[in-house]
């Protein structure tokens, strides 16, 4: 089964039978259009060649994870933990350029500490190594632009590709980030995929923080609890719900909006950088996964 169908049934399969989260159908009309999607060039490097900026993406999606980490990150003034980490990579492009993919490989957790700024000993420091060596070893010979081209501008292709070839990017039932990738390129303008609108949202902790806020989402009581709480989620059943009725919800609302889910997902993610919502603890899981 192609990725993005598998991800649509998984996610409805999910949301038909959970017990902790639901949807209240009522109440989809009520998500907003927003801006049209785009990558910040100040904290994103776009300035670059094609094969830079190309570079640029995979290396940050390689490590556009860790979110149940971010509040013990050590932050930039008025950014987020994905900012944070967006921005000083960017920074190490603009000043020495892509690392080789011998380079990637040989990538320890001091060293990308120290072009995030953060603390050696962080314990997502070491996750970020492992998947910069894992990029390093998928793109063997390859340039970054060289792998995205051989996708032959099928979005689907290349995340797929992701999956088969990176640990951290096998998130079964969602492949939030092997689906971001192709996105985030197609933003850049680095390339033109055919089949882009049939990516679903990015299922992470944000969009369905948003959308429980919003209304759209419930959760069991004790459930939001716990989150309401500060308390980390375990990888599992909870946590599953949340982002399949996220993704679910969306797979409902984008046809009434006119848009494709990938469109409403930055819009939801967008809006989740208000103070509004950033005043209500979100569900925080220590996973590679998002």
């Amino acid at each position: 089964m192609p990725l993005c169908e598998n991800v649509r049934r998984s996610g409805a399969a999910i949301a038909a039978g959970a017990g902790s989260v639901s949807i209240d159908l009522d109440r989809l009309g009520d998500v907003l259009p927003g801006p049209e999607p785009m990558l910040d060039p100040e904290c994103h490097y776009l300035e670059g060649s094609r094969d830079a900026v190309a570079a640029y993406l995979l290396t940050l999606d390689a490590i556009n994870f860790g979110s149940g980490w971010f509040p013990t990150l050590r932050k930039r003034p008025g950014c987020s933990g994905y900012g944070t980490v967006a921005w000083a990579l960017a920074d190490r492009f603009r000043s020495q350029g892509p690392w080789t993919a011998a380079g990637l490989r040989s990538l320890d957790a001091a060293t990308i500490a120290g072009v995030l700024g953060q603390e050696q000993g962080h314990e997502l420091m070491a996750l970020y190594a492992r998947a910069l060596n894992d990029l390093g070893a998928f793109l063997g010979e390859r340039s970054a632009l060289g792998v995205v081209e051989a996708a032959g501008g099928s979005a689907q292709r290349l995340a797929e590709q992701l999956v088969a070839g990176m640990p951290f990017f096998d998130d079964p039932g969602f492949f939030k980030r092997a689906q971001i990738v192709p996105n985030d390129l197609a933003l850049a303008g680095v390339v033109e995929f055919s089949d882009l609108d049939r990516l679903t949202i990015f299922a992470d902790n944000l969009v369905p923080h948003v959308l429980r806020l919003d209304g759209v989402l419930r959760y069991d009581p004790a459930l939001a609890a716990r989150i309401d709480a500060g308390e980390l989620l375990e990888p599992g059943r909870e946590e599953r719900e949340i982002r399949a009725c996220a993704l679910h919800a969306c797979e409902l609302i984008a046809p009434r909006l006119g848009v494709a889910p990938r469109v409403l997902d930055t819009w939801l993610w967008n809006r989740g950088q208000d103070a509004r919502y950033k005043a209500v603890p979100r569900h925080r899981t220590r996973t590679v996964s998002y």
